[in-house]
């Protein structure tokens, strides 16, 4: 199995979710489409609608305003830097690993924001909070990924310590597979490094309460962009697109934009 939950391969998408996937990579400047893009392409009409109402946040700078905010102010437990020696005893060139890392620091952040707006729109009540931030536009480069492993297609000790690092910070008994780690085993040997970083930080409940405290200012975050959000129709059956949301945001992106925001502190050059 390629991915954790059903979704769409971009190689196999074809009209309008290829054309939603392309678009959404030349706007994040990675070369991915995240999970949750791929997932929601299965519930009929949930990806257009979902991309046709976040888009324009994301083109009028408003998500990457919030995000920002997220990579600021998300309070990531601290852990020491792995040297340079590190890597070389390993035999490894830490580039790409850190450009994997980077790509996922830079897309889960604004995933975080903007689907928990999306969520919360459809909740009864839901308000605006705040004004919305002035909108940003960071130049940054596209950043290309290797392509994306299948536990099947790892060395069998790769895929073991996946879904180890998989564990770190997840309160859930089954945490959907972050694709992070799926691209970072094609080096297992910064597999390792990893666990190294967060396993104590899991077992002290630092990543938990920080990917707590991450979901609530993501929250704050999409309250601020309430009244900039385009009321789109739903899907048709929009109970599971709720559903599938709720577990991205509260157990997925939110861990990752956390244990994304540790690796990258500690692999930083």
């Amino acid at each position: 199995m390629s991915d954790p939950v059903p979704a769409i391969r971009e190689a196999e998408a074809t009209g309008e979710i290829a054309e939603i996937f392309a678009d959404i990579r030349a706007t994040y400047r990675i070369g991915v489409v995240n999970l949750i893009w791929r997932h929601l392409a299965v519930f009929e009409g949930a990806l257009p609608w979902a991309w046709g109402s976040l888009k324009p946040l994301y083109v009028g700078g408003h998500v990457a305003a919030a995000a920002a905010v997220l990579r600021a102010d998300r309070p990531l437990p601290e852990a020491p830097r792995v040297p340079e020696a590190a890597w070389a005893c390993i035999g490894l060139d830490p580039a790409p690993v850190r450009d994997v890392i980077a790509a996922y620091d830079r897309s889960n952040p604004m995933a975080l924001a903007a689907l928990t707006l999306l969520r919360e729109s459809t909740a009864p009540g839901f308000v605006a909070g705040g004004a919305p931030r002035a909108p940003l536009f960071p130049e940054e480069a596209p950043i290309p990924l290797p392509a994306l492993l299948a536990l099947d297609e790892m060395p069998s000790h790769a895929a073991e310590m996946v879904l180890a690092l998989n564990a770190m910070g997840s309160t859930a008994g089954q945490p959907i597979l972050a694709s992070m780690y799926r691209h970072m085993a094609h080096w297992p040997g910064a597999l390792s490094l990893a666990h190294g970083v967060l396993a104590p930080l899991h077992a002290r409940g630092e990543l938990q309460a920080a990917i707590a405290a991450t979901r609530d200012l993501a929250r704050e975050e999409a309250a601020r962009m309430a009244t900039l959000l385009p009321r789109l129709p739903p899907p048709p059956d929009l109970p599971p697109v709720q559903a599938a949301l709720d577990v991205f945001i509260q157990d997925a992106i939110g861990r990752m934009v956390v244990n994304g925001g540790v690796l990258g502190a500690a692999f930083r050059a």
